[in-house]
């Protein structure tokens, strides 16, 4: 799932994290418990797991780049155990996690048909009551812009609670913004 040399400068700047830190993960994870162990699913350079480890006690990050999961390993060690895999084939453990995360990386899932292979493996690894959540960006010209050369596959709020609700959650809630659009759904108790 790749990504164009300006993207990478991006997601790895620290005004990214700043803006991740203080904008998108606060609003997107609004009036949500995580409880006591979240997976973020596609952590990329590692821009979210301070906030998340202010939320959180045990933060495990899912990321498919070998590159970026020794980076993040090298990086942010002591702050979440990395695990190398494929989101649409978690290499993890059924109803391990009270929560899984996930902030501007399911457009670059390359298929709707395998970004719902990730809703279905996200609901498989939670434990009965977790709450699946995050945000990714809405499909507009400067985010296109941003993703030239890039895996977007962009996905239209309006379809997310279908595909959630099919993919085994309830109470899915979707809210867009000016930018970005949230989700969060439960795996039924």
């Amino acid at each position: 799932m790749g990504m164009n040399y300006f993207h990478q400068l991006l997601c790895r700047s620290s005004r990214w994290e700043r803006a991740s830190a203080t904008q998108i993960v606060p609003w997107a994870l609004k009036g949500l418990d995580l409880g006591d162990n979240a997976l973020e699913v596609g952590p990329g350079y590692g821009a979210n797991v301070a906030t998340l480890r202010t939320r959180v006690p045990a933060l495990t990050g899912l990321e498919i780049d070998p590159a970026l999961a020794a980076r993040l390993r090298t990086r942010k060690f002591d702050q979440l155990r990395v695990i190398e895999g494929d989101a649409t084939a978690m290499p993890l453990p059924d109803t391990e996690f009270s929560s899984v995360v996930s902030f501007t990386m399911l457009h670059h899932v390359p298929t709707p048909a395998l970004q719902d292979d990730l809703f279905a493996e996200a609901f498989r690894v939670l434990r009965p009551g977790g709450v699946f959540a995050g945000s990714d960006g809405l499909d507009r010209p400067t985010f296109r812009l941003i993703h030239l050369g890039d895996t977007c596959v962009p996905v239209p709020p309006a379809t997310m609670t279908a595909r959630l609700t099919r993919a085994g959650f309830t109470d899915v809630e979707v809210h867009s913004a000016a930018t970005y659009f949230r989700f969060r759904a439960r795996r039924p108790a």
